[in-house]
């Protein structure tokens, strides 16, 4: 067995694969800064499912701390770091930009380094869909260029891939980005179309839906998030000694470095989204019909051949399973 890190443990994700580590019998430390972007007593609540697994530890502290981030990696000598951290949320970069270059940034370049100087077997870290921007061709591929972003979210991400080359180039760190696709489900993010639709139809108020309900998104379901998450994380990258420089595929490198999109492979109408909630909780949504929002895409889709190829998975949960599953959890956690 081995001994991960997984950043962020307190956010949807990390809390749900350092879950499925630990209940593998793998040793898991967590760490979080637990900071008020949203509830922290969601965050809190998330923290407790993992009290008491064998094997798992938390440690409240900050990724931007150089000499704490720098002093766990010394002590704990990590086979594998999963970094699932960061400041989320394109339109609160609008808003707080210094907290994405904080934690995304500065923070990104303390794991990077510690994975260095402790000799990491693996690097594996969120990377986003947003990194795609401006692209028009469907569906997203690792393959093509990313050099458009339309927000200073999808900026910091697309260097975290850059600086993550850099470092499997200059010092053969093993790294894998995964573009993550509008993740969603039970312990969901508050600030996510999905818990703010249902907490608004619940209280009886109308919904913003931005562009004028023309928006298509690749939603992907947790659990199957969560798969694809650790097997990546158990398939270490390698160099790709056929990668051409003068046709310089994006997603391989003569660098142990790898991207993967992690998204459902079928785009969802905003309305056939909002029809799945309203179905679930029994409720007729009021639409308050809005123009798009600056920074935000139109439509996002994921190429998933490379993930399926390589480690042997593709999300399956359809849209209605999955909104029916966090409707459940939402009317139970909230009592309503």
């Amino acid at each position: 067995m081995s001994k991960y890190l997984v950043t962020g443990v307190a956010g949807f994700i990390g809390c749900f694969v350092a879950k499925s580590l630990a209940q593998q019998g793998h040793q898991v430390v967590g760490i979080d800064n637990v900071n008020d972007y949203y509830s922290v007593a969601l965050k809190r609540d998330r923290l407790e499912l993992l009290e008491g697994l064998p094997g798992y530890a938390f440690h409240e502290l900050d990724l931007a701390d150089q000499s704490g981030i720098a002093d766990l990696f010394q002590g704990e000598q990590f086979d594998t770091v999963i970094n699932l951290a960061a400041q989320a949320g394109v339109r609160y970069s609008l808003e707080n930009p210094a907290a994405y270059v904080d934690s995304n940034l500065v923070g990104f370049l303390n794991v990077l380094e510690g994975c260095r100087h402790q000799q990491v077997g693996h690097l594996v870290y969120a990377s986003s869909s947003s990194v795609y921007g401006a692209n028009a061709k469907m569906p997203f591929s690792v393959h093509d260029h990313v050099d458009h972003p339309l927000s200073l979210y999808a900026a910091t991400k697309k260097s975290n891939e850059l600086m993550a080359h850099t470092y499997s180039h200059l010092y053969q760190l093993p790294t894998t980005g995964l573009r993550f696709f509008t993740v969603y489900g039970p312990w969901g993010r508050p600030d996510m179309a999905l818990f703010r639709f249902t907490e608004a139809m619940v209280q009886g108020r109308p919904i913003d839906v931005y562009n004028h309900g023309k928006m298509r998104r690749d939603f992907t379901y947790i659990d199957d998030i969560v798969e694809g998450v650790v097997r990546v994380a158990e398939r270490v990258p390698q160099a790709n000694p056929d990668w051409d420089p003068e046709s310089s595929d994006p997603g391989s490198s003569r660098a142990p470095y790898k991207l993967y999109n992690i998204g459902n492979h079928e785009p969802v109408e905003l309305s056939r989204f909002i029809a799945a909630i309203e179905t679930a909780l029994g409720i007729q949504a009021e639409q308050h019909l809005m123009p798009m929002q600056p920074g935000d895409v139109p439509a996002t889709f994921a190429d998933i051949d490379d993930l399926s190829r390589d480690i042997g998975f593709r999300p399956q949960t359809t849209i209605e399973d999955g909104v029916a599953e966090f409707v459940t959890w939402y009317r139970d956690y909230y009592a309503v």
